[in-house]
């Protein structure tokens, strides 16, 4: 039943999940949970001065799927922006809710989780990174911006 969404490739990258080390020093951490199945993903990052994602780590305790999306954030996030990492997740939202075309760019890998639409119960696990993410990011460029 569920063949097509654990390919080879969705299972290599779930396999492989670069940062995984705690990054200590953060400015911004944030933890997501799915409330269907109970996946977390919880994210750490610093950003350097212009806001960019300087270092990243990755917590995930989820599903293949929710590894694989974790594994594919974690591989690019160096370097990319807030509005970088929103329109990764809104990308995969549109391609797993609305049967949008997959992501392009640097996180065109995510095209190997285009199977879960047909799976909704399974979108939430698939999407917990890049939300967490996206909630460390923000959490880290309020924690810098001037009081008042």
């Amino acid at each position: 039943m569920f063949g097509d969404l654990y390919h080879n490739r969705v299972l290599e990258l779930a396999g492989d999940i670069p940062h995984l080390d705690p990054l200590q020093d953060a400015h911004g951490r944030s933890l997501k949970v799915s409330k269907i199945c109970g996946s977390t993903v919880e994210v750490a990052v610093r950003l350097d001065e212009g806001g960019r994602i300087s270092a990243i780590s990755v917590d995930p305790k989820a599903c293949a799927l929710g590894q694989a999306s974790t594994s594919i954030l974690a591989r690019q996030a160096i370097g990319k922006s807030l509005s970088d990492i929103i329109a990764a997740r809104d990308g995969l939202k549109a391609m797993l809710k609305d049967g949008a075309e997959p992501p392009t760019g640097d996180f065109w890998e995510l095209r190997h989780l285009a199977p879960v639409r047909d799976y909704p119960p399974r979108h939430q696990s698939t999407l917990l990174a890049f939300e967490a993410a996206t909630a460390a990011i923000e959490m880290a460029l309020e924690a810098r911006a001037p009081a008042g």
